[in-house]
């Protein structure tokens, strides 16, 4: 199976894992920040996964999404595949609200991110958990 690729190590922290992907939370308080990286080699695009692969990847982004609502109750859902700086296909799934420090901007480079307290990062896992229960073995 893949790895994760060295640059989301360092700036994520790995939750779970979902039938497919791994699930991070970015280390960056500033916003609710997970991102899916599907464990699969050499993969830098959706469309390079295999036909089952893929609709597996949107069930479990599906699913992570309706989570992150009932969670966090965003103004915004920003979901995205960028890929610049991190070649291996990863796909961000951003808590977006009207006041958070970036609005209405993207969220990458606009502030430094903002490492989260021991109680803060308890409090977010613990609300993902409570709303994403489908497929998910957690490993926090």
């Amino acid at each position: 199976m893949a790895g994760i690729h060295p640059r989301l190590q360092q700036d994520c922290l790995v939750v779970g894992q979902f039938p497919l992907s791994h699930l991070l939370l970015m280390r960056d308080a500033n916003y609710p920040w997970f991102i899916l990286v599907p464990d699969r080699e050499d993969v830098t695009e959706i469309h390079h996964l295999t036909e089952a692969d893929r609709q597996q990847l949107l069930y479990e982004s599906c699913s992570l999404s309706a989570a992150l609502e009932t969670a966090f109750h965003p103004d915004k859902l920003n979901v995205a595949a960028i890929g610049n700086l991190v070649p291996q296909l990863h796909i961000h799934h951003v808590v977006r609200y009207r006041d958070d420090v970036a609005w209405p901007a993207p969220v990458w480079g606009r502030v430094p991110a903002k490492p989260y307290s021991e109680a803060q990062l308890a409090a977010v896992i613990a609300k993902l958990k409570a709303s994403l229960t489908d497929d998910v073995e957690y490993c926090v």
